[in-house]
């Protein structure tokens, strides 16, 4: 039976300590999803795992499957074979779609090789050599078949039906291929070399949603060990059944998928919350004791009331504190300034039509968005929903057809690929190069963004995908909008930024139109679903759920994948009731973060020297004041929790 095992891995980058105990196991069948903020470890991980990570060896340690890292070890199954998806390897020049996946079957056609070099030696041969041989053919084709050589046709028609590579994809220069095309190819491949230990990095971000949801059903049957790194919670929730949970570079297992995890976290955090509370309450207690024994005992110079209280002072030092849970790590704080309201007619196309040669992309296709709505553009990869965005955004000019912005309209475009005018200007200079600012105010404004001390004067340049989210949207949220574009936003954010920029967006009292193929997203943002179908588009009033519920009672023949993965009726009814109080809930842990964060600011205030007796009175009441609301709150979130 597979079985991997990490064990208290500890990882160096240079000087620079990345993960320093990660633990968890891993069993034939599995399916782990890794979750994490940006720059947490989780490909790290995966790289250790793949052994792409170089691997300190220690004296001692046998140099098998089993490898020391800077601490810890890693045992992987002797014989196994693994795959990692960002693995993007360097082909010979000239080679086709056709012939990368075609290298999954190396082995097979080693083997196929040796049977026809066997099968024309046997043409030449009699007696004992020939029965030599054909011992030699026999375990050869017995390899074959293991291998899964008979299979070839049917795994390859599979992986190319699921991924949508037609004949004409099949026969590009894999050399001319896109990043993303480039890595569903790389993804294709492994799928079907079919691993014992597959390595997933991010593998839904490339794919449109039906590919997606081809893979959720072809990863929940595959036999071998599947590690995902993914912020796809919808992908999540139908494929894994364990979540590791990298934070403070040390991981915590879960069992079931992420909304599973999620549940787990706040029940962990409610008990860790009480445990603390009566802890804390203890302390009070012993070390108010502490103070009436010293108290008594310089009153009536007795020497046993200072012995009792050293005995109790001795307990407390050697007490092992509970930490108070961070019920809200520090994140983007959006703060979103929406100008007057448009007119109702937010975004109007009317007989747009739009081909490339002989390629129809739109016919006679027709939108209306009303002021206030939110809503989702979906369809496959290539239907014509970046097509209809260059209209909307004046960069490309359609066939025939208007398409226009309403009365009073103020729009914001967050494209899907972010660059700036200068990538070698600072995060600073670039926030400031169109705004009129004075540095202490950009730079305080640029602290909702995570952009905080030394790293403002980071370059452009140097930015991760979700760092140039951030900084765009801090450019694009200082002006006065009723009107958000947004090209797969949640793209290159971590699970804690794509949930910080919901919140924010759920604020957002003006327009939002989204492309996104992120499921979980679309249910909780969209009230509207716009599908590209038949090159037109067709509206959907509900979220993605209700969408493809809809798609299955109408073309039931085409959704045996998609069953798998939609949620059940009863499971939806049992949601909506149970949305009003997880909305409770969510309020209410802001409600405790905001008064955290306020009881914080009065603490700084005063313990600054030129505060006068009178303020510190003043800022003490306060103080007093929101502990009382604080504690309030938390007994409420905690008699809801329960």
């Amino acid at each position: 039976m597979l079985e991997l095992k990490l064990n208290g891995v500890k990882k160096f980058m240079e000087a620079t300590l990345v993960v320093k105990n990660i633990t968890f196991e891993a069993y034939e069948g599995e399916k782990i999803g890794i979750v994490g903020a940006n720059g947490s470890g989780k490909s790290t991980i995966l790289k250790l795992i793949a052994g792409i990570e170089p691997m300190n060896y220690y004296p001692g340690y046998p140099q098998t499957s089993s490898y020391g890292y800077d601490e810890g070890l890693i045992h992987r199954p002797n014989g196994a074979t693994i795959a990692y998806l960002e693995q993007m390897p360097v082909y010979p020049e000239g080679l086709r779609v056709i012939d990368v996946l075609n290298m999954a079957f190396k082995e097979v056609d080693g083997i196929e090789q040796q049977m026809r070099e066997l099968e024309e030696k046997m043409k030449a041969i009699e007696g004992e050599a020939l029965e030599k041989v054909l011992n030699k053919y026999s375990n050869q084709l017995q390899l074959f078949e293991v291998k899964g050589g008979y299979d070839r046709e049917e795994k390859l028609s599979k992986v190319c039906t699921g991924l949508k590579f037609d004949d004409h994809f099949l026969n590009k220069d894999f050399d001319l291929l896109s990043g993303g095309e480039k890595t569903t190819v790389i993804l294709g491949k492994l799928l079907i070399h079919n691993p014992d230990i597959l390595l997933l990095d991010e593998p839904t971000n490339h794919l449109d949603m039906d590919s997606i949801e081809w893979l959720e059903g072809y990863l929940k049957t595959y036999k071998g060990i599947v590690i995902i790194v993914s912020h796809d919670r919808f992908f999540l929730d139908n494929v894994v059944s364990k979540i590791v949970e990298i934070e403070d570079m040390e991981s915590i297992s879960y069992k079931g998928n992420y909304s599973s995890f999620v549940s787990q976290k706040e029940e962990n955090m409610r008990i860790q919350y009480e445990h603390y509370r009566e802890q804390q309450k203890k302390i009070h207690n012993m070390e108010k004791t502490v103070l009436s024994l010293r108290d008594w005992a310089m009153r009536a110079d007795n020497n046993k009331f200072f012995r009792r209280a050293a005995s109790i002072q001795k307990k407390l030092d050697k007490m092992e504190r509970i930490d108070k849970p961070i019920f809200q790590r520090r994140n983007m704080r959006l703060d979103f300034k929406t100008s007057d309201r448009s007119g109702k007619e937010v975004i109007k196309a009317v007989d747009i039509s739009k081909s490339y040669g002989d390629k129809v992309i739109l016919r006679n296709a027709n939108l209306m968005i009303h002021y206030g709505e939110r809503v989702g553009l979906i369809g496959p990869n290539g239907c014509g929903k970046t097509t209809f965005l260059k209209i909307l955004l004046g960069e490309e000019v359609p066939d025939t057809g208007i398409v226009e912005l309403g009365a009073n309209v103020m729009s914001a475009y967050l494209p899907q690929k972010i660059t700036f005018k200068n990538e070698e200007l600072t995060v600073l200079e670039t926030f400031r190069e169109d705004i009129s600012m004075l540095e202490g105010k950009a730079r305080e404004y640029l602290a909702k963004f995570m952009f905080y001390k030394g790293s403002v004067f980071k370059k452009v340049k140097q930015l991760s995908g979700g760092e140039r989210i951030r900084l765009k949207l801090g450019m694009l949220l200082y002006h006065d909008i009723n009107l958000l574009i947004l090209d797969e936003p949640t793209n290159h954010l971590d699970i804690d930024s794509i949930e910080t920029l919901e919140a924010a967006l759920e604020e957002f009292k003006g327009t939002i139109f989204f492309i996104s193929h992120d499921r979980y997203f679309i249910n909780k943002m969209g009230e509207r679903v716009i599908a590209v179908e038949d090159h037109s588009f067709k509206s959907y009033t509900g979220n993605y759920d209700y969408y493809k519920n809809l798609q299955i009672e109408q073309f039931p023949q085409n959704t045996k994948t998609i069953q798998q993965t939609a949620r059940p009726p009863q499971e939806q009814h049992m949601k909506k009731e149970n949305l009003g109080l997880e909305n409770e809930k969510a309020k209410a842990l802001k409600r405790i973060e905001r008064l955290e964060n306020e009881i914080k600011e009065i603490d700084i205030a005063m313990s600054t020297e030129e505060t006068d007796y009178e303020e510190l009175n003043k800022l003490y009441s306060m103080k007093l004041d929101l502990n009382k609301e604080l504690d309030s709150v938390m007994e409420w979130w905690l008699s809801m929790a329960n």
